[in-house]
This record gives C-alpha cells, structure tokens and sequence, in this order.
C-alpha cells in the first residue's frame, strides 16, 4: 500500500481523467468527476451532435445509445477507483479493469445528445479483482436510467491473449 492519505472531495477534469484510462476517440466523452470518497463518485458527460455514433443512431432523431451510458459508467468509476480508491491504487502489475456483466439496466427516458449527462456511482468492492458499480443516471434532475454492472481487473498480457485466441 502507498500509504497516501487522500483528501477528499477532489475533482478531475477531462484531461486528467484522460491520463488515467486508456479510451480516445467517440467512445470517451467523460467530461468532470467528483471524487467524493473511494467509492462514491459523480461524473459528467456530454456527447456532441457530431459524435459519429449519434450520428448513424438514428439519422433524424439522434439518441444516445443505452450501450453509451453503461460504457461511460464503467469509465468513470474506473477512473474514480483509480484516483480515489487506496485498494485499487494499492494493486500492482499492468492490469485492465473490464466489463464483465451487466447485472441491471433500466432505461427510463432517453436521453439526447449535447446535453449534460450526470452519474452518481457507488462501488462496492466484491473480491480482490472485482467491483460492482451502480449507478443512477440524471439529466436536469430526471432519473433517465439506473444501471449494475460488474468491473474485474485482468492483467494487461491475459487480455491480449484471449483476444488473438478468439480472433
């Protein structure tokens, strides 16, 4: 263990959530994150109109996939366990935290691009390698979707292995 003593709550913007995952490109749209303790975490996204994904879902009334919200859930609790979590900072080796079910999915509006997208996150550490993320999902103070899922780390080498195996 480090033994750093983490003051919270602390915040990361988007360049610093970039530093600590690996995502580019459309998928990452995680824009703020409070880190309010180790496992309690809020985060903003936004999709811009010019995301090609929104683009092509559906031409003519663009909707942010559901798949989008749990992907962003899962990367904003990664980057809080990596940044908040002295459990998670604690472990060594090059390892990857990955989606490994989806436990609840509830969609109950949908939700539009350009708008703020806000995630309160609880994590709940269930083994040495696996956390259960929860997570209820508001735009201007409307509950549009309530999601589980759980994240494992593997190490980095597993991951690429089982991935040439399967392709």
């Amino acid at each position: 263990m480090t033994g750093e003593v983490l003051d919270y709550p602390f915040s990361l913007e988007r360049p610093e959530i970039e530093r600590l995952l690996p995502h580019r490109g459309d998928i990452f749209v995680c824009q703020h994150l409070l880190v309010e303790g180790p496992h309690h975490f809020t985060g903003i996204a936004r999709w811009p109109l010019e995301n090609a994904v929104i683009q092509g879902h559906f031409p003519g009334l663009h909707v942010v996939p559901g798949v989008l919200l749990i992907e962003t859930m899962a990367q904003l609790a990664g980057a809080g366990l990596l940044a908040g979590d002295p459990y998670v900072r604690s472990l060594t080796g090059d390892l990857v935290g990955v989606l490994a079910a989806v436990r609840k999915c509830i969609f109950r509006h949908a939700v539009l691009p350009q708008y703020g997208v806000t995630f309160v996150i609880q994590c709940r550490q269930m083994a040495p390698m696996a956390v259960q993320v929860g997570a209820r999902v508001n735009v201007d103070g409307a509950e549009v979707a309530e999601l589980d899922i759980l994240m494992v780390y593997t190490p980095r080498q597993q991951l690429i292995a089982a991935l040439s195996a399967s392709g």
